[in-house]
């Protein structure tokens, strides 16, 4: 597999997320408004043998709609795609929610998850996402019965996950992605590498400030112990470039 040369290209520019965390969604006029009844046709009604997963703030079903209207579709027609339902009675997955929606809502990279849209109706909160067929990068690693990937699709892996981090904080608000673990790089047919769930995510330092301290999120074991242990994030100065080179043996 090789590794993709374009630049990295934002669809516009990035709007810092901390000053548009409002209920309304009007920051992401881009992705598609769903209706709820067109997410439970979608879903067959979130049937258990649509079920892809679940998590902490919700669960995530297989869905089917049309590739241009984005209607509803019956199983086997239209194109598939994830769709991530909030659970009620969740008031943090809510600010988690709006989080995603306000970033991927703005953000499109070749190794970022495609958002393609939202419903927000009534206590209602859901997410449609691309579907990525090979699932996550932690199944692959951990699950049992499930075929090793070989060593040059790992490599193949974490170069497409360094590209997609890259893009992020690159940008002019940068983006800190607070979350990166196995169970959110996503995988599509040819083991492309997507990052996905943003719902920790928050702006970078901005100005000449080269720091930023929050509220230590995020999953142990993963985080960067200097982050676990002062909760200050430090970044090269944005005039500063950082060149890594891959061996390609």
């Amino acid at each position: 597999m090789e590794t993709s040369n374009k630049p990295f290209v934002a669809s516009k520019p990035h709007t810092p997320v901390s000053s548009n965390l409002k209920a309304d969604t009007s920051v992401s006029s881009s992705l598609k408004s769903f209706s709820f009844s067109d997410l439970k046709n979608a879903t067959k009604n979130f049937r258990s043998e649509t079920l892809l997963g679940e998590g902490g703030f919700g669960c995530v079903f297989k869905g089917w709609i049309d590739e241009n209207t984005f209607a509803p579709t019956k199983p086997g027609t239209g194109i598939v795609v994830a769709i991530k339902k909030l659970k009620l009675e969740s008031f943090q997955g809510h600010k988690e929610w709006l989080a995603e929606v306000n970033y991927l809502g703005q953000l499109r990279h070749e190794n970022l998850v495609k958002l393609i849209g939202y419903c927000v109706e009534f206590e209602n909160r859901l997410l449609v996402y691309e579907f990525m067929p090979k699932g996550s990068l932690e199944n692959h690693l951990f699950k049992k019965g499930v075929q090793p990937i070989s060593w040059a699709t790992r490599m193949h892996i974490a170069r497409q996950v360094a590209q997609g981090l890259t893009f992020l904080h690159s940008l002019d608000a940068n983006v800190i992605f607070r979350d990166l673990k196995a169970s959110n790089i996503l995988l599509d047919s040819d083991y492309n590498a997507k990052l996905s769930d943003f719902g920790l995510a928050r702006d970078g330092p901005t100005g000449d400030n080269t720091h930023v301290s929050t509220r230590v999120v995020g999953t142990q074991g993963y985080a960067a112990p200097e982050y676990v242990a002062t909760g200050v994030f430090i970044t090269f100065p944005s005039n500063s470039t950082v060149k890594t080179e891959y061996d390609n043996e």
